[in-house]
């Protein structure tokens, strides 16, 4: 039976929960797991456990920091806080490159970040992104994450972000907080996870490699 870690550079437009369905059917499997989720419209690393003896190890892996390259549009807000959302406000305030610069000063360190909506969190035992498709927003405790935050590069609208971060930081927020910020607002418009722990994108696999002849020689572990 094949079990160990297999590395996906997931590919956009698709889900986590897609990623671990295609695996079950390579390799027969059931138990299948994955070290964190990733939104539908980003990419990059995806560290998938298959077999019993790996998914007992996923809390391990999930509290592991990760890095991720990010783009945000300023100007534009969406209800979801990226580029798949409605968007619900709009700004011509162009922030200069030192104002942009003097907001992600506060995104660096130990920061309280307040969870979206459109998020897979649960409160009072009801995921939130179930109450934001019904026009329900609630309060939401603030939660404590650690950042790196660097500017890549800046030409309005686009900016171009390198965030390493630790467990259960949405990129997202970090956006639609800039944007705040910033007074313009702001949604995510890319976001690729380039490592996750000690996994990184360079030793991941596409998906439409594998098949299941040779899934197994995929493997890491």
């Amino acid at each position: 039976m094949t079990s160990g870690i297999l590395l996906i550079d997931k590919p956009r437009g698709k889900t986590s929960f897609h990623l671990v369905a295609i695996l079950r059917r390579l390799t027969g499997v059931r138990k299948i797991g994955h070290t964190g989720t990733l939104d539908p419209f980003a990419t990059g690393v995806m560290v998938l456990l298959i077999g019993r003896d790996f998914t007992k190890m996923s809390d391990r892996f999930l509290s592991e920091d990760k890095e991720y390259e990010a783009t945000v549009c300023l100007g534009k807000a969406t209800d979801s806080y990226d580029i798949d959302g409605a968007q619900v406000s709009s700004s011509d305030i162009v922030p200069t490159l030192e104002q942009v610069e003097t907001s992600l000063a506060s995104f660096q360190g130990e920061v309280l970040q307040t969870p979206p909506m459109f998020s897979a969190k649960k409160v009072g035992g009801k995921k939130l992104y179930n109450l934001a498709r019904q026009g329900i927003e609630i309060a939401r405790e603030p939660v404590l994450v650690s950042l790196k935050t660097t500017l890549v590069h800046y030409e309005y609208p686009f900016l171009s972000l390198r965030v390493s971060c630790s467990k259960g930081t949405y990129i997202r927020s970090i956006a639609h907080d800039l944007g705040q910020m910033l007074g313009c607002g702001a949604h995510l418009t890319e976001l690729r996870r380039i490592r996750s722990g000690l996994f990184h994108i360079d030793k991941c696999t596409k998906l439409e490699m594998l098949t299941p002849e040779n899934v197994s020689q995929y493997l890491v572990s």
